[in-house]
């Protein structure tokens, strides 16, 4: 009963309409979401995840629908801030969608924010990385890796703690703010994990013990790393997904030569979850946006982006991935000793990281 005053009426409202509408049939949803005409995403980066193309089957296959992105470089807080924002605004700054990391799901569900709807294909997730009642389901994982321009660091480090060394003074950069991007709050996790401490909190206040003596060293540069800065050689060592490192060197095309680089230790496999703003302007057409990513065509299109998507298990087991989808990735073995971190884990890490950065480690990131 609290968490239901807590919501207040509309949003109990738009929960059940939400679940009114998840009895849709797929035909129903393509109909009324051709009749709302638009899809609102934000922070999916054209080069994250193979996005830009996924974007563009999507409005292939549904030409009717106009496909309006917002701020591509945002972090997972800021999408749930933009839900939170939007509330009462149903203009074209109003998220329909979210893609963000593992814990955002629950939280953001838990906060009123989302709501549920269960793709045709929602046997085919796993029931470790979605929500029973459809609010979340995890869409895509990856490893974190290390992306090196080859023309300025001749020896590529190979393991977390050889960051520390002197020969990679001021080259080192996370790619996000670990304040707020999901993908810079694990990179701590990961290199906590590569010190011995446990997943979770241990490793987070591990993490940052770490970034603090890289930052020390003269070595941690606090900037947003990327493929631009990267090539610019502004950073020429990133910690990020491979996923996203892959693509940048796929992008790079040699200028400058690039190596991606899966560490020994510390190993680290993260999930992000879709989930549909409980204050959708365009509900049907989010939906619809949801079937098309978890469709074998959506699915293959992220794993085109080298990303592992939701579905991998069943369709490789189906045979529906083609091999040389899995060529274009780093060999199996560098996947073997991923951990995936529980829920309370991911939770644990970003409550001590973002709350222990500024005061540990004292970098601005941006």
């Amino acid at each position: 009963m609290m968490l239901k005053t807590a919501l207040g009426t509309a949003s109990i409202v738009a929960m059940l309409s939400a679940s009114v509408v998840s009895a849709q049939s797929l035909e129903e949803i393509e109909a009324a979401a051709k009749a709302e005409g638009t899809l609102t995403t934000i922070a999916l980066p054209h080069s994250w995840c193979g996005y830009g193309a996924v974007i563009e089957g999507f409005k292939a296959k549904y030409p009717e629908i106009s496909v309006n992105e917002l701020n591509p470089d945002a972090g997972s807080a800021d999408e749930v801030e933009a839900i939170k924002a939007n509330k009462d605004n149903k203009g074209p700054q109003a998220p329909d969608v979210i893609d963000v990391g593992l814990s955002f799901g629950p939280s953001a569900k838990a906060e009123g924010l989302t709501q549920p709807h269960k793709v045709a294909t929602w046997d085919e997730i796993p029931d470790a990385v979605k929500d029973a009642e459809g609010h979340w389901y995890g869409d895509y994982y990856g490893v974190m890796s290390f992306m090196v321009n080859k023309d300025l660091v001749e020896n590529a480090p190979q393991d977390w703690a050889d960051l520390l060394k002197p020969e990679y003074a001021g080259q080192v950069a996370l790619a996000g703010d670990p304040r707020a991007s999901n993908q810079a709050i694990l990179a701590v996790l990961a290199a906590g994990m590569a010190t011995g401490a446990a997943p979770g909190e241990a490793a987070g206040k591990a993490g940052l013990e770490f970034f603090k003596q890289l930052n020390a060293a003269g070595n941690f540069v606090p900037v947003i790393g990327k493929a631009g800065t990267l090539a610019q050689g502004t950073t020429p060592i990133v910690i990020a997904w491979d996923y996203n490192a892959l693509s940048w060197k796929n992008d790079l095309a040699g200028n400058p030569p690039v190596e991606v680089v899966v560490p020994k230790s510390g190993v680290l496999a993260g999930v992000y979850v879709q989930a549909i703003s409980a204050y959708a302007p365009q509900p049907n057409a989010a939906k619809l946006w949801m079937e098309y990513l978890y469709s074998d065509e959506g699915q293959l299109g992220w794993l085109k982006g080298y990303c592992h998507p939701a579905r991998f298990n069943a369709m490789a087991a189906a045979g529906k991935i083609p091999q040389d989808l899995l060529d274009a990735l780093p060999p199996a073995a560098a996947y073997e000793a991923a951990y995936f971190p529980t829920l309370d884990e991911v939770n644990a890490n970003s409550a001590a990281v973002t709350g222990g950065w500024d005061s540990v480690v004292g970098a601005n990131v941006e």
